[in-house]
């Protein structure tokens, strides 16, 4: 695996497998990988010539400063599972590589970025967007491949792809779980042991959602799963919405057309984990 540092150098070296004609499939993580992932890296290598991550913890789209010191960094840890995984390129850019002067772009990305995880983290979507776009313009990948436990993320790349017209394919890969059924999230191993071993009940209680669903209105359910979150003193729900998965728009009943998604953000301490599921009905 090569591990290149500079814009410029990653430049050379794709110029170098364009004129191969290999398809590039890229995964932009923040580093603190698990096999969610991992699992990213072995979709992109089953249908690209050659896979290209990235780490760099974004501080743009951090609204938090203490959030974005606490975030994990394990660079040595995380070189050895992407060795692990032949991913074959690993971009590692500085901030000032990044950023090296104010960039003050604005996305327009309609309602989609102020529901959700936009209304609880202002200015969280831009710095995304910002990242993504610079990163999408450096590796210019076929193929870019995004967990869905991010889910509200997963809709504003593909809304930010449309705007820009970049020639890039977003591929959406399944939640990877815990045994227990808690979503894997870099943010996990921030837990202490009390704390982990509450969080299952996150995940527990969508997949319970989906089923009472069956007996209750949309806002019963809503309204069951922030009371049985809320009921575990370790635990405190910022929001649950159920929403339709392509305009993010909240549903109000169950006959409305689309596929309806689940999304939530619970508090764990000073943690802050994120999860959804798809409802059936």
């Amino acid at each position: 695996m090569k591990i290149i540092e500079k814009k410029a150098d990653l430049k050379i070296e794709i110029n170098k497998l364009r004129n191969f004609s290999k398809t590039i499939g890229f995964v932009p993580t923040m580093g603190a990988l698990h096999e969610g992932h991992i699992s990213l890296i072995t979709s992109s290598k089953n249908d690209n010539d050659i896979t290209i991550a990235s780490i760099f913890v974004n501080p743009t789209q951090f609204n938090d400063k203490k959030d974005y010191q606490r975030y994990p960094r394990i660079l040595n840890d995380d070189v050895k599972k992407l060795e692990e995984a032949k991913c074959d390129i690993l971009f590692i850019p500085t901030e000032e590589e990044m950023y090296p002067e104010e960039d003050n772009r604005q996305f327009d990305f309609g309602n989609i970025d102020k529901v959700m995880e936009g209304k609880f983290r202002p200015g969280h979507f831009r710095g995304v967007a910002l990242i993504v776009s610079k990163l999408f313009e450096i590796v210019t990948p076929d193929r870019a491949y995004f967990g869905e436990k991010d889910f509200q993320q997963v809709a504003i790349i593909k809304h930010l792809t449309k705007l820009m017209c970049y020639p890039v394919e977003i591929v959406s890969c399944p939640i990877i779980r815990e045994s227990d059924g808690l979503a894997m999230s870099s943010r996990n191993m921030l837990l202490n042991k009390e704390e982990r071993e509450h969080v299952p009940l996150i995940s527990k209680t969508l997949f319970k959602a989906r089923n009472i669903a069956q007996k209750m209105n949309v806002e019963e359910t809503k309204n069951w799963v922030i009371q049985t979150i809320n009921a575990d003193p370790f635990l405190k729900a910022e929001y649950f919405e159920i929403v339709n998965d392509t305009s993010l728009e909240s549903i109000n009943n169950w006959s409305q057309k689309g596929e309806k998604v689940g999304c939530i953000a619970v508090h764990v301490g000073n943690i802050r984990l994120i999860d959804n599921v798809r409802f059936y009905l």
